[in-house]
């Protein structure tokens, strides 16, 4: 399967796109604080939503869609506004100890979320980043070499950014458990929560101004 891409655009392709993962981002943000706050198993229901959209967004890119998307940033406003505003909401409830999101002091965790809840949050927030589309736009076109077969590159290639993206949002959210992990005792829940909040209410206000 690696022989639909030269090796040699490989050893290029992987460090771009691990550190273009790597670098904190609204994706990210969001993984670290679900770590937070319902540990790293649950979010990976918001981590599948998140993959998917952005395989959509690097395909659509590919493709040209986005070139169409970006040329009609109106198309975004919808998704950004419901979202940013949904994660606004999450991290003000968190930031007061309330809501679905917030860890109770009395049992040290977060009620569940639904896994369609936090999936469509995952992918809400991948697919409403004008500046993801811009950034595949840009830089993954170029890795595609024109003597090879489109689909058989591009599958591999989809294929690591996805790997590439998985392991990150793993990173951040094992880095926000171990964060809870240390500041999970009684009388520290309260601040837990705030951090917690204040990184969603970071993400949704991100959301609007992006």
């Amino acid at each position: 399967m690696l022989s639909a891409v030269n090796i040699s655009t490989l050893l290029v392709f992987i460090p771009t796109f691990f550190f273009i993962s790597a670098t904190p981002g609204m994706c990210m943000t969001l993984a670290m604080t679900l770590g937070i706050g319902i540990g790293v198993r649950r979010t990976l229901w918001m981590m599948m939503g998140e993959l998917l959209g952005v395989g959509l967004v690097a395909l659509a890119a590919v493709l040209g869609v986005a070139s169409l998307m970006l040329a009609y940033p109106d198309l975004f406003v919808a998704l950004k506004i419901i979202g940013g505003a949904y994660l606004l909401y999450l991290g003000i409830q968190m930031w007061l100890s309330k809501g679905r999101m917030a860890i109770d002091p009395d049992v040290g965790e977060a009620p569940k979320l639904s896994r369609a809840n936090l999936w469509t949050q995952g992918f809400v927030t991948a697919i409403a980043n004008p500046k993801g589309w811009a950034f595949f736009v840009a830089v993954l076109p170029p890795f595609l070499d024109d003597s090879l077969p489109l689909w058989p590159q591009l599958g591999v290639l989809l294929a690591i950014i996805l790997c590439l993206e998985f392991t990150c949002m793993m990173l951040y959210a094992s880095g926000g458990k171990a964060l809870r992990l240390i500041l999970a005792r009684q009388s520290s829940v309260q601040v837990l929560n705030r951090i917690a909040g204040s990184l969603m209410m970071g993400l949704g206000l991100w959301m609007f101004v992006v």
